[in-house]
């Protein structure tokens, strides 16, 4: 496996790429990431056609890019992929609600061929899905063994459009689904957060799917305001910075869950995954230190599968962990080159994470953690 880099940014145009394919031709895959108004403009996504002719073109906007062990804004970074052995086959389905998003999944796997998947990797509109329903309608088509790993697309932290890009084609309200075939492809994946928990924890007495009404007989709306006081001036954008940790039952393991929508009107919160009724909650805040360690965590969870060698490392790391390490979000991205051992890196902030939490565990959404996807031909 082979991999090339290229950034284009508007101070300087297209940069050098790093490590330039001898045979451009040979790329099988680009996986694009950019500023949401980049993608509107389709002039790099054809610059980026036409320099890998034969290549699948996939990828989303996003809340910053990730290309080795920079973290930029407002760029375009491609990573071409040229495979040894290795094939990939891209589906897409348009999505318009939240309440489609298992279908919609499921639709997904239906589509791709299950002779020989490896590994899928999946790339989502990031406002009208519910992220724990995509993970499971995915998950619950694809065979035994098989996972799913990527992330919801994000617009900064303007919450306004994202885009999807399947065959070289942008898209709003769109999701894009990669299989992954090759007997000698070798898959890993980590996900870890780094977050704090304070206040009570309280019962999730009062919800629907990923729409939260009430906790312990209060609206949650008022009770998040209580909390996150003049940050509740900024509301959904500062909810980055304060996500929700639910867990069914004091035995369960949390998840995060990350605002994306506030209905004043009737004093709910939306989330991007579930946050079953019934459930324990507590806020949670930043700890810069807590941070970069998950993302560490999160590299040595990866590499466990492939050993010493990781030829490509795709990373989907949450807006709110952008936000809260501010200056020293690239802190983040050189902890998980460091373990991995390469600058082979590509990926994006995003509106939530899909991994499973640990190989052979059930594929989940999570907000506010680094998760990674690991590749390599053996």
């Amino acid at each position: 496996m082979k991999i090339e880099r290229c950034v284009w940014h508007e101070d300087g145009g297209w940069q050098e790429p790093v490590n330039p394919l001898a045979d451009r031709k040979t790329a099988n895959l680009v996986l694009v990431f950019a500023a949401p108004s980049l993608l509107r403009d389709s002039t790099h996504l054809r610059d980026i056609q036409n320099r890998f002719p034969n290549a699948s073109v996939c990828g989303c906007s996003t809340a910053g890019e990730i290309a080795g062990t920079r973290v930029l804004d407002d760029s375009f970074t491609a990573c071409a992929i040229a495979f040894d052995s290795s094939t990939i086959i891209p589906v897409d389905e348009a999505i318009s609600s939240a309440s489609e998003s298992f279908a919609v999944g499921r639709r997904l796997a239906d589509k791709l061929p299950k002779e020989g998947l490896v590994h899928t990797l999946v790339l989502s509109d990031g406002l009208h899905v519910n992220g724990a329903q995509l993970a499971a309608g995915v998950s619950g088509g694809l065979p035994q063994g098989v996972a799913v790993t990527g992330g919801l697309s994000g617009d900064g932290d303007r919450f306004k459009e994202t885009l999807v890009v399947c065959r070289g084609v942008a898209k709003s309200g769109h999701i894009v689904l990669i299989g992954l075939y090759g007997q000698r492809l070798q898959v890993g994946f980590g996900s870890m957060g780094g977050w704090d928990s304070f206040g009570p924890e309280r019962r999730i007495t009062r919800s629907q799917d990923n729409i939260l009404y009430e906790l312990d007989g209060c609206s949650a709306l008022d009770l998040y305001k209580e909390y996150l006081g003049d940050h509740a001036a900024k509301l959904p954008a500062s909810g980055l910075l304060f996500p929700l940790t639910v867990r069914r039952d004091k035995s369960d393991e949390s998840l995060v869950r990350t605002i994306l929508a506030v209905d004043e009107t009737n004093r709910s919160l939306t989330f991007a995954g579930d946050v079953p009724q019934g459930s324990f909650a507590r806020l949670m805040r930043a700890n810069f230190d807590r941070l970069v360690d998950g993302a560490t965590g999160a590299a040595q969870k990866s590499r466990l599968k492939l050993g010493q060698k990781t030829d490509f490392a795709l990373l989907v790391s949450c807006v709110g962990r952008k936000l809260v390490l501010g200056p020293r979000i690239e802190e983040e991205v050189e902890a998980v080159t460091d373990v991995l051992n390469t600058e082979s890196v590509g990926g994006f902030y995003s509106y939530g994470e899909i991994s499973p939490v640990a190989p052979n565990a059930s594929c989940q959404l999570h907000n506010q953690t680094m998760t990674i996807t690991t590749l390599s031909e053996v």
